[in-house]
């Protein structure tokens, strides 16, 4: 009796076991069949299938704060998509592209919507950022809300208030408030991990003139603050986006800086400090061409004393790169 033969399966042949694999296993200190049992050719069926499970074995979801966490609560945005990971501009293009399907009129609106001046990143959260949040967030976080905000009650007294945007892990802003105590300073930030670094400061330096709002200042300042309430406004350092393609991101916009000298008192300052010259060369074109500012040097500034060398900064300053401070003061009406 003839006994049947197995079908063969189409598709390449694995590659042949080259002669001298047990004289290479044994060089490298691998013996015995089991170095040559995981020897599978790069290109076979079943090679293919055990790279794509390790790649999968090894991919994790950004880590984000469960909605029950305290600061997930006061900044949880109801628009933001469903998956991991996303932005806030993921879901409005996600809320456009349906809109637009049903033919409504916010869909058309959501179609027009404004280009951000940041992208949303995943950071790593420290075990101390983390306790500095859970401790001092509902106190210092400023819950992000569409209507003006009564600041000499969430300050606790009245006082001149600075408004910085940016301030990325807050070293200079703690430095700045604990050397003038007698102004109040509103933090605008969208990193978590900034958040909780400063708020990790303000535990530390005991800091009472700080609070923090972790949304985008651009919908912040058109909101949250009222016209002609700011004494100064800080902008140092912001994202350069340094590709010519990219620079209608940069926040220091025409439209931008009308709105927000809307938001300052005359006589305020507005204070912004740049390592990138292209951007300087913008900022000092673009604040110039504000009938409502006027210059306090000829064009660009000293650094100011309230000001800290960061770190990066000076490490800037010793390879040669340059920093440009501008300080402009709205004009009184």
């Amino acid at each position: 009796m003839l006994r049947a033969r197995r079908a063969r399966l189409p598709g390449r042949r694995p590659a042949p076991i080259p002669a001298n694999a047990k004289t290479a296993d044994k060089a490298s200190g691998h013996t015995g069949p089991r170095s040559l049992r995981h020897r599978v050719a790069p290109n076979s069926r079943h090679g293919s299938h055990r790279a794509e499970g390790a790649a999968r074995l090894h991919y994790r979801q950004p880590r984000h704060p469960p909605l029950s966490h305290p600061l997930a609560k006061m900044n949880h945005d109801p628009n933001d998509d469903a998956r991991p990971g996303a932005t806030q501009s993921d879901a409005q293009d996600a809320a456009s592209g349906t809109n637009a399907q049903s033919g409504t009129a916010a869909g058309d609106a959501l179609h027009h919507r404004r280009i951000r001046s940041f992208v949303t990143r995943a950071g790593r959260v420290s075990t101390g950022q983390r306790r500095a949040i859970d401790e001092l967030g509902p106190r210092f976080v400023v819950p992000y809300v569409p209507q003006a905000v009564d600041w000499d009650a969430v300050f606790e007294r009245r006082a001149p208030r600075i408004l910085e945007i940016g301030f990325g892990m807050g070293a200079s802003t703690a430095e700045i408030a604990a050397l003038r105590r007698e102004d109040d300073f509103l933090g605008v930030e969208v990193h978590e991990p900034g958040v909780g670094a400063l708020l990790k400061l303000i535990g530390e330096q005991h800091l009472e003139n700080i609070r923090i709002i972790q949304h985008d200042a651009v919908e912040v300042l058109e909101h949250m603050i009222a016209p002609a309430s700011l004494d100064g406004v800080h902008i140092f350092f912001p994202d350069p986006w340094h590709k010519a393609r990219h620079h209608k991101r940069r926040l220091i916009q025409p439209k931008f800086v009308a709105h927000l000298v809307s938001r300052m008192k005359p006589g305020a300052y507005l204070h912004c400090a740049t390592d990138w010259q292209n951007y300087a060369e913008q900022m000092l074109e673009v604040l110039s061409a504000q009938p409502a500012l006027e210059n306090t040097a000829a064009d660009y500034a000293p650094r100011p004393d309230y000001r800290p060398v960061t770190k990066f900064e000076r490490r800037g300053l010793r390879l040669g790169h340059g920093v440009w401070d501008l300080v402009f003061r709205r004009r009184a009406d």
